[in-house]
């Protein structure tokens, strides 16, 4: 592993590390040290959920502080370094999934473990012209983050450990390149797993490829290639997989409003020592318009699909905001074995200066299987969300989200009523 993760209470050393220049440094080394730019984000939020099942509701009151540097460059070198630290507030009443946490197989997950750890932390390179080049614990978001994000809703942040290569040399267009050999996921190192969708590190040497292109008026173009290995770690080797797609997103006039559409295919195929030989495909089709000083109404039809039905033959994005998709309880953060279809609807409009939205979504499944344990009817959810920035640095919200279960066999399958609650406040510097 590039960094390891700081235990906590050091969040004070850290801190003043970050703002402690090098005293052996010569003069312009000092000047790049000293005439970087400091980062703050401190975020306190409450999280309810109530589910219809043996778990007893969770409460969590969280906060959130986040400190980073970033130095000046010399000679085109630079570097960044951010810690984070989050920690829970009052009596705890939540599984954070962390080891030990109260809550643990007793109450509804939050997703929020108390940690304190190296957030970011890397060397960039930028002497070549249109280049960038990073090395270490770093943020990556592609696109629309449904592939690669940082899921950054929850309060620890998913980094990776990576390589990566960024070129803006053509025209309009920008070429990523990355190499991952960590994903430091939200559940952090204190994770009470240490395997499956819960361990807080997902080991891996993966490829990844996008090209992004501009220069049409009507829309941008992306194509990409996402080559997850995980053969280094068996436990996670059912998310190995080559992910090849391209995606369109756009708008054009439409009298004084705008057209909005969005499309996108991607084909993936299980490889790099998966044990489950599948290949299967994913959708997205999304038209929207957004009307002048009015609102933005959207309508999108997502499939995640599925080869067989069977268990890990279906499509997976690991590396992905998940939170932002197929509803904000968090039902899908894993696709179902048999596929994932996702009709929604939204709408979002600002009213006296607070941001408002709405969101509808209807699930099925994609393919079916034989016997009692076909499920074709994976619910319903709706949503309302409300945000309020102040002088750009301060933010306060209210979001809520209700999912109502389908049919018996997704019932049986754990997909159950599930409500959740959020208010939150933040201050960026």
């Amino acid at each position: 592993m590039l960094l390891k993760k700081y235990p906590a209470t050091s969040i004070a050393a850290i801190a003043a590390l970050l703002i402690t220049p090098s005293v052996w440094a010569a003069d312009t080394l000092t000047d790049a040290l000293t005439g970087g730019k400091a980062s703050a984000n401190l975020q306190l939020r409450y999280e309810g959920v109530s589910q219809n099942n043996a778990l007893q509701n969770a409460d969590a009151m969280t906060a959130r502080l986040r400190l980073g540097y970033t130095t000046a460059t010399f000679n085109g070198f630079g570097a960044m370094v951010e810690a984070e630290s989050t920690t829970a507030l009052g009596n705890k009443k939540y599984n954070s999934t962390a080891a030990g946490n109260p809550g643990l197989g007793t109450h509804s997950v939050v997703a929020d473990p108390e940690a304190t750890e190296i957030n970011q932390a890397y060397l960039s390179y930028s002497g070549v012209a249109n280049t960038t080049v990073k090395w270490g614990r770093q943020r990556i978001i592609l696109d629309n983050a449904r592939f690669v994000g940082n899921v950054g809703w929850r309060q620890n942040e998913q980094t990776f450990d990576a390589l990566t290569l960024v070129n803006k040399s053509l025209p309009d267009t920008t070429i990523t390149a990355g190499y991952i050999t960590n994903a430091n996921r939200i559940f952090s190192d204190n994770s009470a797993a240490t395997t499956g969708a819960a361990a807080g590190n997902h080991k891996m040497q993966s490829t990844i490829l996008n090209a992004n292109y501009k220069g049409f008026s009507f829309a941008e173009i992306v194509g990409y290639a996402y080559l997850l290995d995980y053969a280094t770690t068996t436990a996670f080797t059912a998310n190995s997989s080559d992910t090849y797609g391209l995606r369109l997103n756009g708008k054009a006039p439409m009298g004084g409003n705008k057209l909005l559409y969005t499309a996108e295919y991607a084909e993936q195929r299980s490889a790099h020592g998966n044990a489950t030989n599948y290949t299967t495909n994913y959708t997205l089709l999304e038209g929207g318009v957004d009307i002048t000083n009015m609102a933005v109404f959207k309508l999108g039809y997502e499939v995640l699909g599925s080869d067989t039905g069977a268990a890990n033959t279906q499509f997976k994005t690991p590396l992905a905001t998940l939170h932002a998709f197929n509803g904000w309880a968090d039902m899908f953060l894993a696709t179902p074995n048999q596929g994932l279809k996702d009709t929604y609807v939204s709408a979002n409009t600002k009213l006296a200066g607070i941001n408002l939205g709405a969101v509808y979504h209807d699930y099925r499944t994609d393919v079916a299987i034989a016997g009692a344990g076909n499920i074709n009817d994976l619910g319903n959810e709706w949503g309302l969300v409300a945000t309020y920035n102040y002088d750009k640095n301060y933010t306060v919200g209210l979001k809520y989200s209700d999912y109502s279960a389908g049919d018996a066999a997704a019932r049986t399958a754990g997909y159950v009523d599930t409500k959740k609650t959020w208010l939150w406040g933040a201050f960026n510097f």
